[in-house]
């Protein structure tokens, strides 16, 4: 950390993992930050229900975009509706109704794809023609009365009154249609419209109007946001599930490869950006106490897996059972290793490395 960060007293003092007078370990305060991307939240699934099992981390906040948005409004109304074990349980509720929407859904996997255990739809008849028909129609021409079977899942699981008084500050984005712009969504603001908007994909569903603006999905200007964690909680320390990898190795040759890096590079400009004003602000941050000194302060952690490399855009529209189990148990298993080796960290620095995102300076 810089010495100007130290000299504006906006960073706290070390949060050591010392025993109490109970014989209890400190807790320790985090922040999450959940990325968006289909059915691959189910990894983020994952590795909340791990966390959640541990009594000495305590989650002040959570931002969310697309499914990372419905993964934290269902863990923060589940917190408030019962704590902890309610969570747990409204998380795997909540991905067992989207397994179970989709159980007669034309999108399956083909028989080839599995044989040999690919969870791609990509060799799907059914996943080929949306493809190609997202090309010449919109939504509003297949899709004119916006029909969307996630709207029962979330009103069957969110308690949305519950969400004003949830432990959990919630931060949800949309991005307007017509400006570009990111809007975060707080707790007493958050309806299923709002998830629904943080989700809208535009080739997929018409636009989701909240007030008389139209939204589309919050991974286009911020997946997820920080400026909330940083501007409007107490904790230093940001946990970001990462879903969508950020470095690919080698050149997509082929149009889907193609495809998919430009979707996993768009959807994670906006993270990058705000990455990168953190890494330059915890060594260039002004001496007083101001926005710039918060960013700087900030510890950011991340937990992700490799295991993800092996999936592709298509299948984030996999809605199998067998693979939400997978990729929560991926998570977990990610979550676990993460704790293992970092949890002394918490408190007291960051665990990613900030520079990978501001190569140019310094």
């Amino acid at each position: 950390m810089s010495e100007a960060v130290k000299k504006s007293g906006v960073a706290k003092k070390p949060v050591a993992a010392q025993k109490t007078a109970a014989g209890k370990k400190a807790q320790k305060n985090i922040s999450l930050a959940l990325q968006g991307g289909g059915s691959h939240g189910a990894f983020t699934w994952g590795v909340l229900d791990r966390l959640l099992e541990d009594e000495e981390i305590v989650i002040e906040a959570i931002s969310g975009t697309s499914a990372g948005a419905m993964n934290a409004a269902v863990m923060a109304s589940g917190l408030a509706k019962g704590g902890h074990k309610a969570a747990r349980e409204d998380l795997e509720t909540f991905w067992e109704n989207v397994s179970e929407a989709a159980r007669f859904s034309p999108l399956q996997r083909s028989p080839m794809d599995i044989l040999f255990g690919n969870w791609s739809l990509e060799n799907s008849f059914a996943y080929m023609w949306m493809d190609m028909s997202a090309k010449m129609f919109s939504p509003y021409d297949l899709n004119p009365l916006g029909d969307n079977p996630l709207t029962a899942i979330l009103e069957g699981v969110v308690d949305f009154a519950a969400l004003n008084h949830s432990p959990a500050k919630l931060f949800v984005t949309a991005t307007n249609v017509e400006t570009g712009q990111g809007r975060v969504f707080r707790n007493p603001d958050i309806t299923v419209d709002v998830l629904l908007a943080s989700a809208c994909l535009p080739t997929i569903y018409k636009a989701i109007e909240i007030d008389g603006v139209p939204y589309w999905d919050g991974g286009y200007s911020g997946n997820p946001s920080l400026g909330p964690l940083v501007r409007e909680c107490g904790s230093d320390d940001t946990v970001l599930v990462q879903i969508n990898p950020v470095k690919r190795p080698g050149v997509p040759k082929t149009s889907r490869d193609i495809s998919n890096r430009l979707n996993e590079v768009s959807f994670n400009s906006s993270l990058m950006k705000e990455l990168r004003l953190i890494s330059i602000l915890r060594n260039d941050a002004p001496d007083h106490a101001c926005e710039a000194s918060k960013w700087g302060a900030m510890r950011m952690h991340c937990i992700a897996s490799e295991a993800m490399l092996e999936f592709d855009q298509s299948s984030k529209m996999n809605a199998q059972w067998s693979f939400m189990t997978k990729l929560r148990d991926t998570g977990r298993d990610a979550a676990s290793a993460f704790l293992k080796k970092h949890r002394r960290d918490i408190g007291v620095k960051p665990t990613l490395d900030l520079d990978l995102f501001a190569p140019d300076y310094g």
